[in-house]
């Protein structure tokens, strides 16, 4: 029984755009190459099709959780799309809270597909040259910052018991992909990469360069 809400799910076709698109620009950014790189797109998308199915197929980790959260579940009514956002739901279902959730996921995800277009157009345009200028003077891998943010912007809107045990497989996979690119780019360019490695963070910039690293203009960059 639904309650006096709504039944808002059962939108397989509108859960199986949704995985496609996001895909879509995943692959536009990430382009696989190698093995390790198809793995870890294969976690990707194996996190986007566990996101939009609870999103529009059917919210089975808030179903789950509606009898734990008793009372403090709005009206409870696991059915209601307002309230499949679990953040929202922990913090008293609020049109503010609705706001703060959406308005947070927002700001990362945007902040994540800058990163990622970029990094894309930096590396494109370098030609297989040593990348070092704009947003890579301020992380060694951007993209995959960009796609970090973007990860946690996805559980900062909708959590689930799924994508929550799968992002840090996800992550993982990310930063393991980056080591072995590290190890080519050192077999490759020797000491001009390590110089830029030791003064260059992996993907996290000190808090006072975020502004900074943000807005770099990929005009500003090069190959070194």
């Amino acid at each position: 029984m639904h309650g006096e809400s709504e039944y808002a799910y059962g939108m397989w076709v509108v859960a199986a755009f949704n995985v496609g698109i996001f895909l879509f620009f995943m692959l536009s950014f990430l382009k696989p190459r190698g093995s390790d790189e198809w793995r870890s797109m294969g976690v990707v998308t194996a996190f986007l099709v566990a996101l939009f199915a609870e999103m529009y197929g059917f919210p089975l980790t808030i179903y789950l959780l509606t009898g734990w959260l008793g009372e403090a579940y709005p009206a409870l009514q696991p059915f209601n799309h307002k309230f499949g956002h679990l953040w929202v739901v922990v913090f008293g279902g609020s049109d503010l809270a609705w706001a703060i959730v959406m308005g947070l996921s927002l700001a990362l995800m945007i902040a994540g597909y800058m990163l990622l277009s970029k990094g894309w157009t930096q590396i494109h345009a370098a030609r297989g040259g040593l990348v070092t200028g704009g947003i890579y003077a301020y992380a060694r891998h951007p993209q995959y910052t960009g796609l970090f943010l973007v990860i946690i912007g996805f559980l900062v809107q909708w959590p689930t018991l799924l994508t929550v045990l799968m992002a840090p497989i996800l992550l993982y996979a990310y930063v393991h992909l980056a080591r072995v690119e590290e190890r080519r780019a050192e077999a490759e360019f020797g000491e001009a990469y390590n110089e830029y490695a030791r003064k260059t963070p992996a993907f996290f910039p000190p808090c006072n360069q975020w502004p900074a690293f943000l807005t770099a203009e990929v005009r500003d960059a090069g190959a070194e």
